[in-house]
């Protein structure tokens, strides 16, 4: 499906004034920001990014009412202004720093999370190791013990060079959100997030609470 086609599937859904999930196939960053962007145009804002959907195969984005008198006032000018946009009329045009911001908040969001997947692998390596100590403890054999030693120093690398690339993602990602005036807040679960200026990520009310810690996708 192209991007306009899902475009206009959005904006379709959109007009039950409900929560909505955008899951394109082979969607990237760059695609779920421009579309957060038409959402914004037409009084939603974004919410999240994780994967999902039926086999947890792609990324869905979560976009929901926004409420706000901006908003509102946004809404209904492009609604005057774009009435068939979502049929085949036309569209706002996209602002260029606007989709950055957007690609940076759902790149961060995206790159956190696994970051943090990373995280968990590298413990599962370790309790690995602590399973080959015992193992050639038990009489396993060097053999078999030298065939997991290598496969392990192998996934530590790999896990290694991808929280690095991950950690500098994020760093990057974070300094132009606060240089754009966002907020670091804190899920109640400890995940890390980013809340646009003067505002309160839509969906979690007083659950969030501010934050000064790290951009590395972890609560302080």
């Amino acid at each position: 499906m192209s991007e306009r086609r899902v475009v206009r599937k959005m904006l379709r859904q959109m007009a039950s004034g409900e929560p909505v999930a955008v899951a394109p196939v082979m969607a990237t960053v760059k695609t779920f920001a421009r579309l957060a962007f038409i959402a914004e145009q037409f009084g939603y804002a974004y919410e999240d990014t994780r994967r999902g959907g039926p086999q947890g195969d792609r990324y869905v984005m979560s976009l929901v009412p926004d409420h706000g008198a901006q908003s509102r006032e946004r809404a209904a000018r492009n609604r005057e202004r774009y009435p068939r946009a979502a049929d085949s009329g036309g569209l706002p045009p996209l602002v260029p720093a606007g989709v950055e911001l957007l690609k940076a908040r759902i790149g961060y969001d995206i790159v956190a999370v696994n970051t943090s997947k990373l995280m968990a692998a590298v413990s599962s390596a370790g309790f690995t190791v602590l399973a080959l100590c015992l193992g050639v403890q038990l009489g396993v054999g060097t053999t078999g013990a030298a065939v997991i030693g290598a496969v392990w120093a192998l996934l530590m690398a790999f896990i290694a060079v991808g929280f690095v690339r991950n950690r500098r993602c994020l760093v990057r990602q974070a300094a132009l959100l606060r240089a754009a005036g966002f907020t670091p807040v804190t899920e109640p679960g400890g995940r890390l997030r980013y809340l646009p200026p003067g505002g309160q990520l839509p969906g979690h009310g007083n659950a969030l609470r501010r934050t000064s810690g790290p951009d590395t996708g972890t609560s302080a």
